[in-house]
């Protein structure tokens, strides 16, 4: 605004992300990315998977995305617990979703997953202390933003099995440096911050930012950014 230029926007698909967290939740819990493994490598079976029926998922943040990653769990015949800086009661109560405090949040989920914006309150958020609390059977699963845990906290639980596993998509550092450790910390699952990328998303966003260049060449901007 100071400098009278004009940004436009487009519209994006939001489910995309809950399902790769979902996906995530699957993998890590049923430990599938080891028997997928085991069979490329000529081997059968040795692990024993986990069942989602009757355990709690704790979603930190319950906004689009943990709404509908909540609908998922419940569908499976999970217990679905939520807790975030700014979420009520009485949202959760419409939901069907039981608000709880944020120590019960981490102590008593069997998977946590993360749906919460990055900001000055969350940065850093999940540490040692966060990741002691947690069970030693269970989930961590972070699709919003890498920097609301503590890399190297969370690199130690794993290592240390204070926790059973993890799955990521983001990081602090994107891409990835090859060489990183987290490529080779134990009993953790990374994908490539491919949350919002799917054929839908992409088809909306570049068929969006095509129709905002005619529009402002035209002289009749569209989906203005405030």
């Amino acid at each position: 605004k100071k400098n009278n230029i004009i940004c436009c926007g487009t519209d994006t698909k939001i489910n995309s992300t809950a399902e790769l967290a979902w996906a995530l939740i699957m993998n890590s819990w049923r430990g599938l990315q080891i028997e997928i493994q085991n069979m490329k490598e000529g081997k059968w079976q040795n692990t024993i998977g986990r069942g989602l029926k009757g355990n709690t998922l704790g979603i930190f943040g319950l906004g689009k995305q943990g709404i509908q990653v909540s609908n998922f769990a419940k569908a499976f015949g999970m217990n679905v617990i939520a807790w975030s800086h700014n979420l009520k009661k009485e949202d959760c109560y419409e939901l069907g979703v039981k608000y709880v405090d944020c120590d019960e949040l981490f102590s008593s989920s069997d998977i946590l997953t993360i749906h919460t914006r990055l900001s000055d309150r969350t940065l850093g958020f999940i540490d040692k202390n966060k990741l002691r609390m947690m069970k030693k059977h269970s989930v961590l699963v972070n699709t919003s933003r890498g920097p609301i845990i503590i890399e190297q906290d969370l690199i130690d639980a794993l290592n240390r099995g204070i926790i059973s596993c993890a799955a990521l998509d983001v990081y602090d550092q994107e891409p990835l440096p090859e060489e990183h450790i987290l490529r080779k910390t134990k009993n953790l699952i990374l994908t490539p911050h491919i949350g919002y990328v799917s054929v839908e998303t992409y088809d909306m966003f570049f068929n969006g930012y095509l129709r905002a260049i005619e529009a402002f060449l035209d002289g009749k901007p569209i989906n203005q950014i405030s």
